[in-house]
């Protein structure tokens, strides 16, 4: 049974993995699907008191303080939001992986001086270290980006290093030194490839993070900034209206969640499946 089988027939990850989609579908059509413009304020948007409207025939999910469409700010703010976990991730995995690999298939010095390092990152709390890494940076969302990844890759390695001296330690390693292979071809041949199951579940399993840290980081004023819409700083814009307008922050931070939830259920399958410790276990 194919791994993609396997996964489809648990109905959780199912859910999970159709909620993606749909969440990739709307953030990849954004100019198409949303109804308004997510910076077009109406004036008849809000009420004569100068409240945002309730969800209702026109605007679906309501409207924010400024009059603005949620519906289509939570479209667009899809795309922020996702493009930002991805890219991030993408980065915080890429390097957590270069260094895991590198110090623990050379070790000596070079590895001691890498994992030393990166416990003195992990030293650090992750929000508190995003948070001055984006006070002195201009936030924008590339760098919110960037940021994300300084503060995430350290996991990955930790990780990576310790997979990576265990398969160097295996019979088929010192069969390939024996036979002359370089450390560039034991690298990449071989044990990467045997890196790549672990690899795919933390690229699952950290846009979870990313994605809970970027709206953690735009809710606090440090992350993506206005006009620019994410879930994040939907909730930030918001939440003087908690009382009044509860939907202003419950459907942005509901949306965050279920992203967050969905991409961890994914992500702790595929390790069920790709694990071969773990296999036969239920």
């Amino acid at each position: 049974m194919s791994t993609a089988v396997a996964l489809l027939r648990r109905p959780t990850v199912a859910v999970s993995l159709l909620y993606i989609v749909l969440v990739v579908v709307l953030a990849a059509l954004a100019p198409w699907l949303s109804p308004f413009d997510p910076s077009e304020q109406f004036i008849e948007g809000l009420s004569m008191e100068g409240a945002p409207l309730a969800p209702g025939d026109i605007y679906w999910l309501g409207t924010d303080l400024l009059g603005r469409d949620l519906l289509s700010r939570l479209i667009y703010g899809a795309r922020t939001s996702l493009f930002i976990g991805l890219v991030a991730n993408g980065m915080a995995v890429l390097i957590g992986t270069l260094v895991g690999l590198t110090a623990g298939f050379l070790r000596g010095w070079l590895g001691s001086a890498l994992m030393r390092f990166t416990d003195l990152m992990m030293a650090f709390p992750a929000l508190l270290l995003a948070i001055a890494l984006s006070a002195i940076f201009q936030p924008s969302v590339w760098i919110v980006a960037l940021v994300i990844a300084m503060v995430n890759w350290v996991q990955v390695a930790r990780v990576i290093y310790s997979e990576t001296i265990a398969l160097s330690a295996r019979d088929f390693v010192a069969v390939e030194r024996t036979l002359g292979a370089s450390s560039l071809r034991i690298l990449f041949s071989h044990l990467l490839p045997h890196l790549l199951p672990t690899i795919l579940v933390w690229a699952t399993l950290g846009i979870s993070t990313t994605v809970l840290l970027e709206a953690t980081l735009s809710y606090l004023g440090v992350g993506v900034q206005p006009p620019t819409p994410s879930w994040g700083n939907i909730i930030f814009e918001s939440q003087t209206y908690f009382t009044s307008a509860p939907w202003l922050v419950f459907i942005p931070g509901a949306a965050i969640i279920l992203l967050s939830l969905a991409f961890n259920l994914v992500g702790d399958a595929l390790r069920d499946e790709l694990d071969p410790t773990l296999q036969g276990r239920s």
